[in-house]
């Protein structure tokens, strides 16, 4: 229809017809409830990290074991939860104020036990080899120096960390605030300490924090 020089044209709206509408308007419903809820859609896996340990690391009072009146007890390092954790161990009396190679064959005894049944449901496992052994110092080692039966390098992280903080418990095996360890071969005894890291990370150490002795 003409009026004049102009000419009108009916434009009719455009609308989103059958199926075609309602995916479109499910799609918009869809992003404005993910944009509302402030989610970050991402195809990408999300790493949430390990599961949350669920072991106690921790004796209950049942299991706690009530020594005697004459009898002594020494802390001994386990591992729990991938971290190194002491629980109590009775000692013979005659350990106390004995050589020191005697104070540490009887601690090694304690910590290459199997845990008890309480101490397995608490989540301890021990890493130190039921056929590993301490010997005397030989001559010119330095003082206070142990030799074990094995390379302390070749014990495996944990049991060499386990046996180092253990040690490190007694007095009588401290020298300059380390445990000075050997093996059967002609490699001369280091130094170790048993540091935080060592006690809350064994397993990624290669070995213990090792002193050279002079």
């Amino acid at each position: 229809m003409k009026r004049g020089d102009v000419t009108y044209r009916r434009r009719s709206p455009l609308r989103p017809r059958g199926r075609s509408a309602v995916s479109l308007v499910g799609l918009l419903a869809l992003a404005a409830l993910v944009s509302g809820c402030g989610i970050r859609t991402t195809s990408v896996p999300v790493d949430a990290g390990a599961a949350p340990s669920r072991v106690p690391c921790r004796l209950a009072a049942s299991d706690v074991a009530t020594p005697s009146p004459d009898g002594v007890s020494a802390e001994v390092y386990l591992v729990c939860a991938s971290q190194l954790v002491t629980v109590e161990r009775p000692m013979p009396a005659d350990a106390v104020g004995a050589e020191p190679v005697e104070v540490a064959r009887a601690l090694l005894k304690e910590v290459q036990q199997a845990p008890s049944a309480g101490e397995r449901r608490a989540g301890f496992t021990t890493a130190v080899p039921a056929g590993l052994r301490v010997d005397p110092p030989r001559d010119g080692d330095p003082a206070g120096a142990l030799r074990l039966s094995s390379q302390p390098e070749d014990l495996s992280e944990e049991a060499l960390a386990q046996l180092v903080c253990t040690y490190t418990e007694s007095d009588a095996l401290v020298r300059n605030g380390s445990v000075v360890l050997g093996g059967p071969g002609d490699y001369p005894p280091r130094g170790y300490l048993c540091t935080s890291q060592t006690k809350s990370r064994p397993g990624d150490l290669a070995t213990p924090d090792a002193l050279r002795l002079d």
